[in-house]
């Protein structure tokens, strides 16, 4: 049951936290929403050190959270992107998809597989990002584009990537994988920004979005490695995967973004997916 709570409490500020990364990067860019947005994460972070006591890990553990947190970093430029660029709520779920369908995988070849309900909830909540994806644009021929998908299907293997990486660094730990994580993403983002000659200074009226989206990050990847901890890689993986329901809405409410009958659909399909988890 614990497991249930941290993932979708992940689900939930993940959610909000890409909605409010996906309007930085289209205030402030791609590049700089990303760079301050890992930044002020690590600085989040570094202030929890003084009253979080957690035993030191061993250098194997730092280099997997290192190795996952470039990773993250990239996938998450390339994500800001897709949002900055697309709607919300096509670019989200289609990620997502793929977000949770690696460690399901992974999972199964390292545990086996889960209960024969458990794996019906697994499949009920990909078919409800696939809903929730589909944005019921003007073509009829196709609902979602492949354009629309390019870059949160890439983006989704990245992610999937860490959430792997991740959950294997962060079994005795909370905040020092986090911090690892974090803080090789921000050097990660930073040499792409300096590469690209894109580091500047936001507006003053981005910072805020910025920093809600820091924090809510950051919330999102600790509910994730608790569910991991006290649970199954894939069952943490797919509720967490479950965010785009949060963005949806929420561009759905402030963007005001079309929400589809099948959209909605899905959305209801993802809660009777996290019911068939927890039985």
């Amino acid at each position: 049951m614990l497991t249930i709570i941290f993932g979708i409490f992940a689900a939930a500020t993940w959610g909000a936290g890409d909605f409010a990364g996906g309007l930085a990067s289209r205030h402030a860019g791609v590049y700089q929403a990303a760079l301050y947005g890992e930044a002020f994460g690590v600085v989040l972070l570094l202030a929890e050190v003084p009253f979080i006591h957690e035993p030191a890990m061993p250098l194997t553990l730092w280099i997997i959270d290192m190795a996952a947190g470039a990773i993250m970093a990239v996938g998450l430029m390339i994500f800001y992107r897709a949002l900055g660029e697309g709607q919300m709520s096509v670019a989200a779920p289609v990620s997502a998809l793929m977000t949770a369908g690696l460690p399901v995988i992974a999972t199964a070849l390292m545990m086996g597989l889960p209960s024969l309900t458990t794996l019906a909830g697994f499949a009920l909540a990909l078919l409800a990002v696939w809903m929730v994806s589909q944005s019921g644009g003007p073509s009829k021929k196709a609902l979602v584009r492949l354009a629309d998908v390019r870059m949160p299907l890439i983006a989704g293997l990245f992610f999937g990537i860490y959430f792997i990486l991740i959950h294997l660094g962060s079994q005795h730990a909370v905040l020092w994988p986090l911090l690892a994580a974090r803080s090789t993403g921000t050097l990660t983002v930073l040499v792409i920004c300096a590469f690209e000659g894109e580091v500047r200074i936001p507006q003053k009226t981005v910072w805020l979005l910025i920093a809600l989206n820091a924090a809510w990050d950051v919330g999102g990847n600790a509910f994730y490695i608790l569910a991991g901890q006290v649970g199954r890689m894939d069952v943490a993986a797919v509720l967490s995967s479950l965010y785009p329901g949060i963005t949806v809405i929420l561009a759905r409410i402030i963007l005001r973004e079309k929400l589809t009958g099948v959209q909605f659909a899905g959305i209801l399909a993802a809660l009777v997916a996290i019911v068939l988890m927890t039985i």
